[in-house]
């Protein structure tokens, strides 16, 4: 079964960092994209970044193009993302997906971003 574990969320002020981890697995993760999507408050679910399964192609949503890396590591099974000058709409649940079109996702991680 796959399975996706995310983790790194917490509460961090307005401009500060933060790294959250997905850990992968049940399926072949290094013939899979990967994605990170986010759920905030009173809204729909957004796509964030994603990652193309050798590591070599990223592509991010214009809200954080410029504040946020998303990286994978194929020997852990990892996908990761770096989250810099956070802002308070950034506060949402994140995810870490499957596929450029996400097919599977894990329990997410609830990033909070006090002003």
């Amino acid at each position: 079964e796959v399975q996706l574990v995310e983790s790194g969320g917490g509460l961090v002020q307005s401009g500060g960092s933060l790294r959250l981890s997905c850990a992968a697995s049940g399926f072949n993760f290094r013939g899979n994209a990967m994605t990170w999507v986010r759920l905030a408050p009173g809204k729909g679910l957004e796509w964030v970044a994603g990652i193309s399964r050798g590591g070599d192609a990223t592509t991010y949503a214009d809200s954080v193009n410029g504040r946020f890396t998303i990286s994978r590591d194929n020997v852990k099974n990892a996908v990761y993302l770096q989250m810099n000058s956070l802002k308070p709409e950034d506060t949402a649940v994140y995810y870490c997906a499957k596929n450029w079109v996400p097919n599977s996702w894990g329990q997410g991680t609830q990033v909070i971003v006090s002003s």
